[in-house]
C-alpha cells in the first residue's frame, strides 16, 4: 500500500470515529483569538512581544487573585507583582464595583504589557460584588426552555465586565452533572442532559463572546460526576474513555465547532485519559496537550483551574505547581501563589530542556492575540461615576426577571389545582419555612387575603401541633419552603420534621409547596400532590411565586435533573396562567424607568408644599403593574409612613368602582335599561320631579339633579347635633356608627332618602352639572333591581371572587385602624378626626354605604378593578360584565359634557386634559375622588394609572393637589415614560 492510500485510509478513520461519536473526534474550527485584520493584530503582538525580555514574557502566564475589599497590604503586594513580574492578568474575587473599578486603573497604569482582567461570574459581577444584582444560577437556567433568555443574560453580563474593563469570565459551566450528589457542581450545572448544557452554554458562550467578552467553559474534562469537592481534595473519576466522550466531552466538542476562546482544566483524578496514572487532570500532559489540545484540536486559550486549591496544592508546593502545569500544555496558570519561584523554576527547566523557549514564546503570543481580542490595544481608564447603576441597568432587570419567571416548574399539580380559581370560596393561609417570607406573604396578599405564618427551620413537635390548630380552618396553606441549602450530604438543610409537617397539612387540606432552592432538594417532597419549584430563594422569587400560583404569570420551566422518581428531568412544562395582574419592570413592557422615577419629584413637591401628607401611585402596562411606590406618611406628625397596604378613603371613585360597577353588570345581563327612566324602577318616584329622569341622562349627569344636597345642617343646631338624630354611643334605635363614638338613628337613612327625593330639579335641566345626587338614585335602583344592599351585592359579586379584600365600606369595623389614612378633621359636622369612616358627611349620615362615596381600598385593589374594564369585563376565572357594555358605558355620551356613563373622560378638545393629564387619548376613562384620589385607564395603551391621598386631612379646604397640577403632571409623566 502506497503512503497516499495510508493518508486516505486514515483520514477515513478519523471521520468514520467523529461520526459515530465513540472516540477521539477531530474537532475542525477556526482560530477562535483572531480578530478582524490579521495583519493588524499580528503586527500589535509582535511589537509588543518584542518589547518584553524573557523574564517579562514568562509574566504573562500568570493570573494571581486579588480583591477590592482588602487593605493597603493587599493592593501593595499586587502593584509590586505587577511591576515586578509583569503580570500577564489579575482575576477579582470579593470587594465592590467601584473600589474595584478605581483598583483596575491604578493597576493597569502600572502595567508595562495591559493586564487581563478576569472573574469567576458565573451568575454576573454580583456573584463576586456587592451592590451587583445576581442573574440566575445555571441550573435554574437549566429549566428555561428559551435558549434566547441565556443569550441576552450572556450580553448583559458582557455588558457588567465592559463596564468594569474585565475581559475573561470564567463561565459557561459544561459540567453534565450526573450525580445528584455532587458537593460542588450541582446547582452550578445547567442539568444532567448532555443537549441541554449544550445547548444553553452556547447561547452563553455566544451572548458574551459576541460583545466582546472572552467566555472559558468549565471544568474539563469533566466535573459531573464526582462526589467530592477539587476544592478540598483531589476526586477520582472512574468512568472509561468511551463514556466520557459521549457525556462529559460532548460540550466541549460543541463549543469548540462554535469557536469557544477559552478552557479551564480541572483538578480531577481520571485514569481512562492518563493511562491509568493517578495524577491530576490539570498537571497531566495527556489531558492537556494529547487530549484537549490534539486529539480535539482546541486553539484557544487554556487556563488551569486555581492552583491554590488543595486537589492540586496538597501535594505541590507554590511555584512547583505552576512549573508542572505549563509542562502539561496549560497556556495561563491560574491564582498563582508564587509568581517569582513559577519563574525561577521555568528558566531552569528551559535550561535543562523540559521544555523550550519557542514553546513559552508561543503561549506568550496567543495570550497577546487574546488581548488584542479584548481591545487591549488600545485600552482605556474605566469610568468610575455611577458605576453601580451603569451595571445594573433596567435591561439588566429585566433580563433577570424573564429568567426567574420562566425558570418556575410546577412539578405535581393535583386536580389541577394551580393557577388558582374561585378565590371567594376558599381560604388561604401561608406558610415560611426557615426564613419569614415577606416578599413572598407580601405578594400572595396582592392576590387574595392570604393570613401568614412563619416557623423556623426544625422546630419542636409542639411548635408544629400549635402551628397546625391555627392553620385547621384554612382550605388551601401555601407553604414556601425556605433555608435550602446545596449540601447534597446535609440533605440539603431540610429537616425531616418539617416535612412531616408538611405531609401531615396535606392530609385534611389543600397544600402548594414552592420549594424555594436547590432543586435536589426536592426529593423529601415526593409523592406530594402540588409542588413549584422556585431554584433559589430571593427578593425576586418570592415576588414572582405568587404571581405563578394565582395565574399574573405562566408555568413555564421544565426540571432540568431527576431528583427523585416523581420529579424526573423534563417534568414541568406549561401551565397556563389566567390574566390577572402580574408584577414587573417598566423597561419589561417599553416603559423607561428613569423617566418614570421623575414622579418622586412631583410627589416630594406635593409633600413639600403641603398638598396631601403621603400618596400611593400605582401603575399598569400591558397588565402588569411596572411602577408601584408610596410617599410620605399618614399625616403631618409623620406618626406612620404610607405603605404599599394603606387604605385610602376613595371619595367619587366610588361612583365608578362600585354603583358603576353594578349598573353595567345588571345592563350585560337586561337587567338595567337604560333608556328607562328612574320610575320605572322605583314605584315610590312616581307622581315626583324625578320620576320621568331617564337612566342614561342620570348617569350622564344630564338629568338637571343639583349637584349636592348638605343633608347635615338639618342635623346639627347652634354647632351641635341634634339629640333626636345622633348619640356619642351605641343604643336602641341609635345603632348607625357616622364616626367614632357617634352614632346615628337607625332611621335617618330614610329621612335622607326622602330629603332627595324632593329636592328640587335645576332650572334648565337639559344641562350637564356633575352631581352626588346621580348616585343616591342609581343606588336605589340597583338595590331594587337585585333586592340586596349595594356593598353586599359588590362584594359577592365582584369583591370577593375578584380577591379583593381591601376594596370595602365601612373598613373601621373590619381592619386595624391604623392601616387605614385619616381624613378630615371635621369640625363643621362630626366635631372630630375622621379616620376609617367615609369623610362625606352624606355618605356617613346614609351608613357609610352610598352610591357616590363609601368606598375604601388599596391602590392594588383599586388596579384589579381598572384591569378588569381594560379587559371589557373578563379577569382570572371570571366574566363579569359584556364587552360591548363597557364600551358604551366609558365612551362619552353627548356633545354637552366629556364624560360617559358614571365615568369621567379627558376634555375632548385637543391638549386639555380634564381631571386627567393632557397626554392621555381621549378613549381613556377613569374618575377623580375629592378626598385626594384618582384611577385611570387608556384601552389605547392598556395603561392604569391610580393615584390615592389624603389631601383633605386635616382640612378638606386645602387645595393645592389641584393647584399644583400633582395628579396630572404625574399621569403626563407616565405617557413621557413611554416615549422609549
Amino acid at each position: 500500500m502506497s503512503a497516499k492510500q495510508v493518508r486516505l485510509l486514515l483520514m477515513v478513520v478519523i471521520v468514520g470515529l467523529f461520526s459515530s461519536g465513540k472516540s477521539d473526534p477531530f474537532v475542525a474550527n477556526e482560530d477562535p483569538l483572531i480578530k478582524g485584520d490579521l495583519r493588524t493584530q499580528q503586527s500589535w503582538v509582535d511589537s509588543v512581544f518584542n518589547a518584553l525580555t524573557f523574564d517579562e514574557r514568562l509574566g504573562q502566564l500568570f493570573m494571581v487573585a486579588a480583591y477590592s475589599n482588602k487593605d493597603q497590604k493587599h493592593v501593595d503586594e499586587i502593584s509590586e507583582l505587577i511591576k515586578n513580574e509583569n503580570l500577564g492578568g489579575l482575576i477579582f474575587f470579593q470587594g465592590g464595583p467601584n473600589r474595584q473599578a478605581r483598583l483596575t486603573n491604578y493597576y493597569q497604569a502600572q502595567a508595562k504589557t495591559p493586564l487581563f482582567i478576569a472573574m469567576d461570574a458565573e451568575w454576573g459581577v454580583g456573584m463576586r460584588l456587592d451592590s451587583i444584582l445576581n442573574f440566575p444560577k445555571a441550573m435554574t437556567l437549566g429549566a428555561v426552555q428559551d435558549d434566547q433568555l441565556i443569550y441576552e443574560m450572556g450580553t448583559q453580563i458582557a455588558h457588567q465586565f465592559k463596564e468594569l474593563g474585565m475581559h475573561i469570565n470564567f463561565a459557561p459551566v459544561v459540567d453534565v452533572n450526573s450525580n445528584p450528589n455532587n458537593p460542588v457542581i450541582g446547582y452550578r450545572a445547567f442539568g444532567e442532559n448532555k443537549s441541554l448544557v449544550t445547548r444553553q452554554a452556547l447561547a452563553y458562550m455566544k451572548g458574551l463572546q459576541e460583545h466582546g467578552v472572552i467566555a472559558n467553559a468549565k471544568h474539563f474534562p469533566g466535573h459531573g460526576d464526582t462526589e467530592t469537592d477539587s476544592h478540598h481534595t483531589l476526586p477520582i473519576i472512574k468512568h472509561a474513555e468511551n463514556r466520557i466522550w459521549d457525556i462529559d466531552l460532548y460540550p466541549y466538542q460543541e463549543l469548540f465547532r462554535e469557536n469557544l476562546m477559552s478552557v479551564m482544566v480541572a483538578h480531577l483524578d481520571v485514569p481512562s485519559l492518563n493511562q491509568g496514572e493517578h495524577l491530576p487532570t490539570s498537571l497531566s500532559k495527556s489531558v492537556v496537550t494529547d487530549l484537549l489540545q490534539n486529539r480535539m484540536n482546541f486553539q484557544g486559550l487554556v487556563f488551569t483551574d486555581a492552583l491554590n486549591m488543595r486537589g492540586v496544592a496538597v501535594a505541590n508546593k507554590p511555584g512547583e505547581v505552576d512549573l508542572k502545569a505549563l509542562l502539561a500544555g496549560n497556556d495561563v496558570l491560574l491564582y498563582s501563589q508564587d509568581v517569582p519561584k513559577a519563574k525561577i523554576l521555568i528558566k531552569e527547566a528551559v535550561a535543562q530542556g523540559k521544555i523550550s523557549e519557542g514553546e513559552i514564546n508561543k503561549k506568550v503570543k496567543k495570550i497577546l492575540k487574546a488581548k488584542y481580542w479584548a481591545g487591549l490595544d488600545k485600552a482605556k481608564p474605566i469610568d468610575t461615576y455611577k458605576i453601580s447603576e451603569r451595571i445594573n441597568s433596567p435591561e439588566t432587570k429585566v433580563i433577570i426577571e424573564k429568567l426567574y419567571a420562566d425558570a418556575f416548574t410546577v412539578a405535581s399539580n393535583k386536580g389541577d389545582l394551580l393557577p388558582f380559581k374561585q378565590l371567594d370560596l376558599k381560604k388561604f393561609a401561608s406558610l415560611s419555612i426557615g426564613d419569614k417570607g415577606q416578599e413572598f406573604s407580601k405578594y400572595l396578599n396582592k392576590y387574595t387575603r392570604v393570613d401568614h405564618f412563619d416557623i423556623s427551620k426544625a422546630a419542636s413537635e409542639s411548635e408544629h401541633y400549635n402551628l397546625m390548630k391555627k392553620l385547621e380552618d384554612y382550605d388551601v396553606v401555601v407553604v414556601g419552603l425556605m433555608g435550602v441549602t446545596n449540601s447534597p450530604q446535609r440533605a440539603f438543610g431540610i429537616a425531616p420534621g418539617d416535612i412531616k409537617l408538611i405531609r401531615a397539612l396535606e392530609k385534611r387540606q389543600k397544600v402548594v409547596t414552592v420549594l424555594f432552592g436547590n432543586a435536589y432538594a426536592a426529593t423529601a417532597l415526593e409523592g406530594m400532590g402540588n409542588v413549584v419549584l422556585a431554584y433559589e430563594n430571593n427578593e425576586i422569587t418570592q415576588k414572582l411565586a405568587p404571581q405563578i400560583l394565582f395565574g399574573g404569570r405562566p408555568g413555564k420551566g421544565i426540571l432540568p435533573v431527576t431528583v427523585a422518581n416523581g420529579f424526573t428531568q423534563g417534568v414541568g412544562g406549561y401551565l397556563g396562567d389566567l390574566g390577572r395582574l402580574s408584577y414587573g419592570t417598566p423597561e419589561s413592557v417599553g416603559l423607561s424607568e428613569e423617566k418614570l422615577n421623575q414622579i418622586d419629584e412631583v410627589a416630594n413637591r406635593m409633600i413639600k408644599v403641603q398638598a396631601a401628607p403621603g400618596a400611593n401611585v400605582l401603575v399598569v402596562k400591558d397588565g402588569k403593574v411596572i411602577f408601584e411606590k408610596s410617599y410620605g406618611y399618614l399625616d403631618y406628625k409623620k406618626s406612620a409612613p404610607v405603605t404599599a397596604e394603606t387604605v385610602y378613603d376613595l371619595a367619587s371613585v366610588t361612583k365608578v368602582l362600585a354603583t358603576t360597577q353594578a349598573a353595567m353588570f345588571l345592563e350585560s345581563r337586561g337587567e338595567l335599561d337604560m333608556n328607562k327612566t328612574l320610575g320605572d324602577y322605583l314605584p315610590e318616584l312616581r307622581g315626583t320631579n324625578k320620576a320621568n329622569l331617564v337612566i342614561k341622562n342620570v348617569m350622564a349627569h344630564e338629568a338637571g339633579l343639583k349637584a349636592f344636597i348638605p343633608h347635615y345642617v338639618k342635623t346639627v343646631e347652634g354647632g351641635k347635633w341634634k339629640d333626636t338624630f345622633y348619640k356619642a354611643q351605641a343604643e336602641p334605635g341609635f345603632s348607625r356608627p357616622v364616626s367614632n363614638d357617634m352614632f346615628a338613628r337607625d332611621g335617618l337613612r330614610d329621612s335622607i332618602w326622602n330629603w332627595t327625593v324632593k329636592s328640587d330639579l335645576l332650572p334648565k335641566p337639559n344641562k350637564y352639572v356633575y352631581s352626588d345626587l346621580t348616585m343616591y338614585f342609581m343606588q336605589a335602583v340597583i338595590e331594587s333591581v337585585v333586592n340586596q344592599p349595594l356593598d353586599e351585592f359588590l362584594a359577592q359579586n365582584f369583591y370577593e371572587p375578584l380577591g379583593l379584600h381591601t376594596l370595602t365600606f365601612n373598613p373601621a369595623s373590619k381592619m386595624p385602624i391604623e392601616k387605614i389614612a385619616p381624613t378630615e378633621n371635621d369640625v363643621a359636622f362630626r366635631k372630630r378626626q375622621i379616620q376609617g369612616y367615609v369623610h362625606d358627611p352624606g355618605a356617613a349620615m346614609f351608613g357609610g354605604v352610598a352610591g357616590h362615596a363609601g368606598l375604601f381600598g388599596t391602590a392594588n385593589d383599586l388596579a384589579v378593578m381598572m384591569q378588569l374594564m381594560l379587559n371589557k369585563g373578563f379577569y382570572g376565572d371570571i366574566n363579569l360584565i359584556k364587552p360591548s357594555t363597557v364600551e358604551a358605558f366609558t365612551k362619552r355620551q353627548s356633545s354637552m359634557s366629556r364624560r360617559g356613563w358614571g365615568w369621567d373622560k379627558p376634555e375632548p378638545e385637543q391638549g386639555k386634559g380634564g381631571s386627567a393629564g393632557k397626554l392621555a387619548p381621549k378613549s381613556t376613562f377613569g374618575h377623580t375622588g375629592f378626598t385626594g384620589t384618582c384611577v385611570w385607564a387608556d384601552p389605547e395603551n392598556q395603561l392604569i394609572y391610580i393615584f390615592l391621598s389624603n389631601r383633605v386631612y386635616p382640612d378638606a379646604e386645602n387645595n393645592k393637589l389641584l393647584s399644583e397640577n400633582i395628579r396630572t403632571d404625574i399621569h403626563d409623566l407616565i405617557y413621557k415614560a413611554m416615549e422609549n
